[in-house]
């Protein structure tokens, strides 16, 4: 039976549809919101033996059909998942995943897949409504539904699910999930906003999510479906053992200081330890038949336990107070060769940073849904193994790897200069060399360090610190510059990146049902107070941009021209550019609106083109002079070249002081001479003079003009 439910949202009317399509699947649903429609099916299976965690499996994708288009490239069918459809895909997976129940380890796959896209309305929120609604529909135990919402702010105003033309003006892109009573996920990125107006912003969406809840509700029961009873979690017979054997034990390994490594290494004494007691001469279960998969799973909880217990006591396992960073140190100029380096130190987390300069011509192309566009500042984020002292296989960059870089790099982009002022295309590589706790955040201040020393002209440093969280029925612990174990056992991972005016980027992971308000409140003044702190040791190892660029690094300047003569430019044929690029060592990029953009490995040569241009673009102007080329000789003078495509005529009478018998005495063709202009006539006939132009020059430089027959250099130039 199909089934419609409808709301309106935003001025326009979203619609969640069931039983027309995929009847198979366990839970399927077309969402629609104006035009663009969004296919989700949510399916479960039974899960594989042995596993000890939920596997959950989120895919999302963009067929270009969608916009009406071919993918570009060769092949016109689409291929592995671009890097916006894995941070969407993420998207859709991390409000879902905490609303599942502890124990639950049944395979739960969701697909979505975009239908139709009117250009308007973006779809990837669509995917985490649609699969919330699926999930609803689905014989599994999720504790939905879910709502999920797009903020813009335009004008200073919130805008719900902005279109894309409300975005391009907006000064924040900010997505919230959550159910009635909580936010669950957060991602936004904003232009420096302050931390009061950024809770406004998410209490704003979160109005607008309780009514996507109460629609789902609706849609679950006009569907006939009903929310499957949560599992009952078999009791660990080990659970209490275990807590009497080694609780106090445990917490002493934990307390120990140090490194984390030294801490990991006194945990897996004494697991050691407890498994020979339990499991005598090698048994595969105890006295009472408890396995060893059992054993594993009640020494985690117990960890678990302790850890928490002693954050809610004000005990962190390194010593530190809940709201204390660890010890941090900077530097720049940690390579040579490379445009800009940093190494940023924070506890055991360090990440180093290397900065390339392009030009133009190395900005990514982006396709999609989307209009194609070129992106010219990069963030790439690496995390090898051997950074937390493990052994894995080496492969391409996965998805947590995409999205951590993608963060850093949109929480760092809103204060990279515009093109106007920095023309360069801008690329960072964040290579984690340790890490115990939010690499992702080290990035964003191993990222700023490096592009300040490269001499790239931010208009703010930027920082990025994690809040962790630890949460009980009647308290909870925010925690500042959270470690590994902090949040593997913790509630959340908060992190918050800006500069001292405000807010850059904001990213919430949960592993439990929904914050407030209040905890959302203090979570991002206790950040604030970490960033500030933060940026003052940063700025201690580099106070501002270097006002220069490295040597090693291209050279691009940046003019306008009257887009009438980019012809004249380019020349026929594209002779007069070729000569400029093959005469200077630059490469030239002209747009369609005038502006020129030069490229070329040093100063000189990019200067010399420079100047070429603005004199070619020009009008000729009566009383300038002009280091022109001689093309032609006749009997009666030579015809000078002062710009591609402009000549004039140089008298003989005006060649030289003096008389001029034969003209090759002087020049030749293909010499290079000043001439000034002496006159422009009614049509538009350049009169040049050699002799005026020399004698000009030699007054500036305070010598006399030389007279016809003196010494000259090969080009015709006085010595």
């Amino acid at each position: 039976m199909k089934v419609t439910v409808e709301r309106e949202v935003a001025g326009r009317k979203l619609s969640l549809t069931t039983g027309e399509m995929a009847k198979q699947a366990a839970g399927a649903v077309l969402v629609q919101y104006g035009e663009t429609v969004v296919f989700v099916a949510a399916q479960n299976g039974p899960g594989r033996p042995g596993i000890d965690f939920f596997p959950l499996t989120c895919d999302y994708r963009e067929r270009a059909a969608a916009a009406g288009k071919f993918p570009g490239g060769f092949i016109k069918r689409e291929g592995r998942p671009t890097t916006r459809e894995i941070l969407t895909a993420r998207l859709t997976d991390r409000p879902i995943r905490p609303l599942f129940p502890e124990g639950y380890v049944d395979e739960v796959q969701i697909m979505s897949n975009v239908l139709a896209f009117d250009t308007v309305n973006d779809p990837d929120v669509l995917s985490i409504i649609g699969a919330s609604a699926a999930l609803c529909l689905a014989p599994v135990p999720f504790q939905g539904p879910i709502g999920a919402v797009r903020v813009g702010m335009v004008n200073d105003e919130f805008r719900l699910m902005p279109t894309q033309e409300d975005m391009v003006t907006s000064t924040l892109d900010l997505i919230v999930a959550g159910n009635r009573e909580s936010v669950l996920m957060i991602e936004g990125f904003g232009q420096q906003l302050p931390e009061d107006r950024m809770v406004d912003a998410i209490m704003f969406a979160h109005r607008a999510i309780v009514e996507l809840c109460d629609m789902q509700e609706e849609f679950r029961q006009k569907a006939g479906r009903q929310a499957p009873p949560k599992p009952e979690v078999a009791v660990n017979p080990l659970a209490a053992v275990l807590r009497e054997k080694a609780y106090d034990r445990l917490r002493t390994a934990k307390q120990g200081g140090g490194l984390k490594q030294d801490r990991s290494g006194a945990v897996k004494e004494l697991k050691a330890a407890l498994t020979a007691e339990l499991f005598a001469d090698g048994a595969e279960t105890t006295a009472d038949g408890a396995t060893k998969a059992q054993f594993s799973a009640a020494f985690h909880d117990l960890e678990s336990r302790v850890v928490r217990d002693l954050i809610l006591e004000g005990i962190r396992t390194d010593g530190r107070t809940p709201d204390q960073l660890r010890s941090v140190s900077c530097s720049v100029d940690v390579l040579p060769r490379v445009h800009g380096s940093a190494l940023f130190t924070r506890g055991e987390t360090q990440s180093l940073a290397t900065i390339t300069l392009g030009t133009g011509r190395d900005a990514q192309r982006v396709e999609g849904l989307f209009d194609e566009y070129a992106k010219r500042f990069m963030l790439d984020y690496n995390f090898p193994s051997y950074s937390v002292g493990e052994c894995k296989p080496i492969r391409g960059p996965g998805r947590r790897e995409i999205g951590h870089g993608a963060l850093a790099e949109r929480s760092v982009q809103w204060v990279v200069p515009a093109a106007e002022k920095f023309p360069y295309t801008i690329r960072v590589i964040s290579d984690i060399m340790e890490s115990n706790g939010s690499s992702s955040m080290a990035s964003v201040c191993s990222a700023t360090l490096s592009l300040m020393d490269a001499g790239v002209p931010i208009t703010q440093p930027v920082a990025g610190i994690s809040i962790g969280l630890v949460k009980e029925p009647n308290r909870f612990v925010l925690l500042t510059d959270i470690m590994g174990d902090e949040d593997h056992f913790g509630d959340m991972d908060f992190k918050v990146a800006g500069t001292q005016k405000g807010i850059t980027g904001i990213q919430l992971d949960l592993k439990i049902d929904g914050i407030n308000e209040e905890i959302i409140r203090k979570t991002l003044e206790q950040a604030r107070s970490a960033r500030i702190e933060l940026l003052k040791t940063m700025l201690t190892a580099i106070r501002r941009p270097r006002s220069e660029i490295a040597e090693t690094a291209p050279r691009l300047l940046r003019t306008k021209i009257d887009p009438s003569k980019i012809g004249l430019l380019i020349g026929p044929g594209g002779k007069n550019i070729r000569a400029l690029q093959e005469e200077t060592g630059t490469t030239i990029d002209i747009e369609d609106d005038g502006t020129v953009v030069i490229a070329g490995p040093n100063a000189a040569g990019a200067d010399e083109c420079l100047a070429r241009i603005e004199a070619m673009s020009e009008d000729i102007k009566v009383g300038r002079i002009y280091n022109g080329t001689i093309n032609s000789i006749k009997d009666f003078g030579v015809f000078v070249e002062i710009a591609p495509g402009k000549d004039g005529l140089c008298h003989i009478s005006e060649l030289a002081e003096g008389f001029v018998k034969h003209i090759e005495d002087i020049c030749k063709i293909g010499d290079k001479i000043p001439v000034k202009v002496i006159a422009i006539d009614d049509q538009n006939r350049v009169k040049l003079s050699r002799r005026a132009a020399l004698a000009e020059l030699a007054e500036k430089e305070g010598g006399d003009a030389p007279a016809a027959g003196d010494e000259e250099d090969d080009n015709g130039d006085a010595e």
